[in-house]
């Protein structure tokens, strides 16, 4: 390093120090809401100084040295710390899960580890892009137990992505000493994938760096470094490490801005008065700033009002999405996804496919992606089994400019996913303040109906998916819904997630309407006058049945298909509702916490709503019990068309004609 890069870095150091004391001070007195500081982790902010402009930067919430060295100003890590409504996400996250798109640096979460796969994503989009940039992501020592670190791992090495892991090994997970329980201390890592080094000390940090980034610039893969420092502080300014750390363990502790002030002055770069000087003309800046942004009455606190504004990006309206065209021969709903993506791979380069066993000649469990991979070999490609890594990565290929349309071979199974989904995919651009964003499309078969798949082959768990914000959750019946539903959700600027219902993707072939289909609108699959029944998915045609079996007795039922769940159309039920007076919901998910209890919950709470009830509304759902093996039992815990049809005959009981004429009916 030169002395100006010495002495640039030496800079920064002292910044990040002055504002953690800065931050510390101010929580105490009031001014802040709470801080972790990165005391004693200084020297690795030389892995992210020798970062260039394009690279991604991956942090963990104690992160700010490598915030600092990246381009962020301290001005922002003020607004960010106060939570101004100027602040990277405009006071929704906590000042360490700040992020910047102009510098790259992704906003961090809470949950360890959990930035892990994202990054491997944002390192396969610039493997695929041909540039020689990469990705940096650091993490805590007690975090690399989480098994999506492992993951991520792995994802780089058998891809060979251009990306540094730098585990930041403090010694410490909060209170836990990790000595026993670090992976590398225990032999997990191959020692030709990881190098070990003194954190405390630049020097060391500099050269191992150096050597990891431009291996990974020229082609060469990923490297693990492992530095270990000395967390100087608490866990955060909250927590006092005193509690559980020994006097003697503490006085033991190295300073690395001491070690590297020391070095500059041994070698002649630095004085101590120049050393002193450049503390004081910091700490002074560091001060003067905070006080800046806090007195600041042109950057007031954040108000209420926009806490919906960046959960969703703007509707793509429907007039401006390209044509669907598909060949005008009967298909079935799997047929026809099949050929939206085909078409939607010639369209969009950018459309990169990932699940398990996707490729040819298997072509997926159920042929979604039959033939895509023979004609689209370096987009459609096989993953591990592995949903975290599936759902992560697409994380970070949505960030770098790709369209991830990644399959989950079966609804049940995205469980170990979950954390990418609800910790990255439904926040990012919320708490980016649309900043960043997150445009995916994950798509699975989902549901039961079908003897012999068990438990662990037959879920649904709507409720799950419809409780997490930010996240559009579609569930088509038709293949015609299904082509457009897909059309739609690729050309979206939100994740989607689109389950697909196995009872019925087989068993319809008809000729598929040239045309998309937007989210939030339902569709009236059968017009009628005294009962609406809404329903999704399998028990649509359950509905249908119980509407044509009933007609036969002078009862007029109205069969809405909503066709997604969020956003829901509100419209098509309050109309169909005000005209008929009784309404029945039916599902296959459980009916606790199912969305059908949205729905009447919805329903009754709204007194315009409330007004055109004649009677009190049904749910036909499963029972709260896990999905048996045995077709019996399978059927005994199923809603089925004889439920859809006492629920009707409940709504209808004030109405004596027409409880005499469903009597009859067996």
């Amino acid at each position: 390093m030169t002395k100006k890069e010495y002495l640039d870095l030496l800079t920064l150091m002292v910044q990040c120090r002055e504002i953690d004391d800065r931050s510390a001070v101010l929580v105490r007195q009031g001014k802040g809401y709470g801080h972790v500081p990165s005391k004693g982790h200084e020297a690795l902010m030389t892995v992210s100084y020798l970062l260039k402009e394009d690279d991604y930067l991956y942090p963990y919430y104690r992160g700010y040295h490598h915030m600092i060295s990246k381009g962020i100003s301290p001005e922002q890590i003020a607004k960010d710390f106060f939570a101004k409504i100027s602040s990277s996400s405009q006071g929704v996250s906590a000042s360490t899960h700040c992020g910047s798109v102009k510098y790259k640096v992704f906003p961090s979460a809470a949950p360890t580890a959990s930035q892990c796969l994202p990054a491997t994503g944002s390192a396969w989009g610039q493997k695929l892009d041909g540039q020689n940039n990469i990705t940096l992501c650091s993490i805590g020592d007690a975090a690399t137990r989480e098994g999506e670190f492992y993951e991520a791992v792995c994802q780089a090495v058998q891809r060979t992505l251009p990306i540094v892991f730098l585990v930041e090994d403090n010694h410490y997970g909060i209170s836990t000493q990790t000595k026993k329980i670090s992976p590398f201390r225990l032999n997990i890592f191959d020692s030709g994938l990881f190098k070990n080094f003194n954190g405390r000390d630049v020097n060391e940090v500099f050269r191992y760096a150096n050597e990891a980034i431009e291996k990974a610039r020229k082609g060469y893969g990923p490297t693990i470094l492992w530095g270990e420092v000395d967390r100087l502080g608490s866990h955060t300014v909250g927590e006092d490490h005193k509690l559980y750390r020994s006097e003697e363990e503490l006085s033991s502790l190295s300073d690395p801005i001491k070690m590297f002030s020391d070095f500059l002055i041994e070698k002649g770069l630095l004085t101590k008065d120049e050393f002193v000087n450049l503390k004081t003309l910091v700490k002074d800046q560091v001060n003067e700033t905070f006080e800046i942004v806090w007195a600041n009455e042109r950057d007031p606190e954040p108000q209420s009002m926009n806490l919906h504004k960046h959960l969703y990006g703007e509707t793509v309206l429907q007039e401006n999405l390209p044509p669907l065209l598909l060949k005008s021969t009967e298909l079935t709903m799997v047929e026809s996804i099949n050929c939206v993506l085909n078409f939607a791979l010639q369209k969009n380069e950018k459309i990169i496919m990932f699940g398990q066993d996707i490729e040819d000649p298997k072509g997926g469990v159920f042929g979604f992606t039959k033939g895509l991979s023979t004609t689209f070999p370096d987009r459609v490609l096989n993953a591990p089994i592995s949903e975290a890594t599936i759902i992560g990565s697409a994380v970070g290929l949505a960030v770098h400019g790709y369209k991830p349309v990644f399959e989950i071979q079966f609804i049940d199974f995205i469980t170990p996913g979950f954390d990418q989904l609800v910790s990255q995919v439904s926040s990012l651009r919320w708490r980016s303040c649309s900043q960043w964003s997150c445009p995916m499309v994950l798509y699975a078969p989902y549901g039961a109906y079908i003897p012999g798949a068990g438990l662990w082959h037959s879920q649904s768990n709507d409720g799950w998916w419809t409780h997490i914000p930010g996240i559009r959750v579609a569930i088509p019946s038709s293949p015609e819904d299904a082509a457009g539903l897909f059309w739609s959700a690729i050309q979206d600027n939100d994740p989607s997630l689109i389950l697909i219902p196995k009872n019925v993707f087989r068993k319809r072939k008809i000729v598929p309407q040239i045309g998309n289909v937007p989210f939030g609108r339902g569709k009236i699959i059968r017009m009628g006058r005294d009962v609406t029944v809404v329903s999704w998915g399998n028990t649509v045609h359950l509905a249908e049945e119980a509407a044509e079996c009933l007609s036969q007795n002078g009862v007029s039922i109205e069969v809405i298909d909503l066709r997604t769940l969020v956003p829901c159309d509100w419209d098509i039920i309050k109309n169909s509702l005000e005209k008929t007076g009784r309404l029945v919901v039916a599902h296959e998910d459980n009916k606790t916490g199912g969305f059908g209890e949205s729905i009447l919950a919805h329903i009754t709470s709204d007194p315009e709503y409330f007004t055109y009830l004649y009677a009190p509304p049904q749910i036909v759902a499963r029972n709260d019990i896990h999905i048996p093996y045995h077709p019996h039992l399978l059927t005994t815990v199923l809603p089925s068309t004889k439920d859809i049809m006492d629920a009707i005959k409940l709504t209808l009981q004030d109405q004596e004609f027409k409880s005499s004429i469903l009597s009859q009916v067996s």
